[in-house]
């Protein structure tokens, strides 16, 4: 069984760190070994599995977990936006909200914010880009998308991976100024999206249950929001509302239980990303980044 760390650039540290993958012991014994991708294959890819986990998750019981959890990762509780011990679930304190303070939102109409905390990887042109998490694997915009028509007025545009681990700050914000339209859903499997899945089978993210929506913004013209589910993940929730105008940093919405990735495309030309995030990505190595941070500008 290959036991590769999974390193990140932080970008507040500025230095590259091994993460602490939560169930690795499992994951590695699911995504690597034979035995594990037969059991993720006849079981914890479908629905009910995580429907499952995620009612666990919502029992009085499953609120023992909280602190273990906390001292475990280290979760910084002085963000949260109420005590530790008034959680009365787990999947509660799993989406928690944080205090508006924690999360300041970057200023300026013609800058893009990060839609999530996590560990994120951008591609300037998705079209030229040559691996995401695996050096040579890649996938078209019409497969994640779901709609030829869609690609095609993105084709050449600008991509934004941003993947949530279970330790982080669950619910997803928009990174922009704009006007979302309805959110699409694309019914699909539920694989684990944490990089030792990613790395034996990069599909999983145009495989994967995933919600789609199209924001019509006056600085970066469309942009496209795709929340992807995963293994656990117990429900994407949109708690935005449709046709109403949203300020950048505004809430879009909530994961349940479990890892999970927002994904952001913008349309040919209409973002640069940051420097240091285009360097980090050129060698295949996310960067840890929060919600509301500079991520490019218009």
């Amino acid at each position: 069984m290959s036991a590769e760390p999974i390193r990140y650039y932080d970008r507040y540290r500025k230095s590259v760190e091994t993460e602490e993958i939560y169930g690795e012991k499992w994951l590695r014994w699911a995504y690597e070994t034979t035995t594990g991708r037969f059991a993720v294959w006849l079981a914890a890819r479908r629905i009910w599995f995580s429907k499952w986990y995620g009612w666990k998750m919502n029992q009085r019981v499953s609120a023992l977990r909280i602190i273990p959890f906390i001292a475990q990762y280290n979760v910084d509780v002085d963000e949260f936006a109420k005590s530790a011990f008034d959680y009365q679930t787990f999947n509660e304190f799993f989406y928690r909200t944080l205090k508006p303070e924690a999360r300041p939102i970057t200023p300026g109409e013609s800058v893009a914010a990060f839609p999530a905390d996590g560990r994120h990887l951008v591609f300037p042109n998705v079209d030229t880009a040559a691996g995401f998490y695996v050096k040579g694997a890649t996938f078209t915009l019409a497969e994640l998308l779901g709609d030829a028509d869609l690609a095609g007025q993105f084709a050449g545009g600008s991509m934004l991976i941003s993947r949530l681990c279970p330790v982080d700050y669950h619910r997803f914000h928009f990174s922009v100024d704009g006007v979302p339209g309805e959110p699409r859903l694309i019914n699909g499997w539920l694989y684990s999206v944490s990089p030792v899945a990613l790395r034996r089978n990069l599909r999983y993210l145009v495989e994967n249950k995933r919600e789609i929506t199209q924001i019509a913004s006056a600085q970066f013209g469309a942009v496209l929001m795709i929340e992807v589910g995963a293994t656990n993940v117990g429900a994407i929730r949109q708690t935005h509302v449709p046709g109403r105008p949203a300020v950048k940093g505004a809430e879009k919405g909530l994961f349940a239980f479990g890892g999970s990735c927002v994904i952001t495309v913008f349309q040919a030309g209409r973002i640069r990303f940051d420097a240091d995030l285009v360097a980090q990505s050129a060698q295949f190595r996310e960067t840890y980044a929060r919600m509301g941070d500079r991520l490019g500008c218009a």
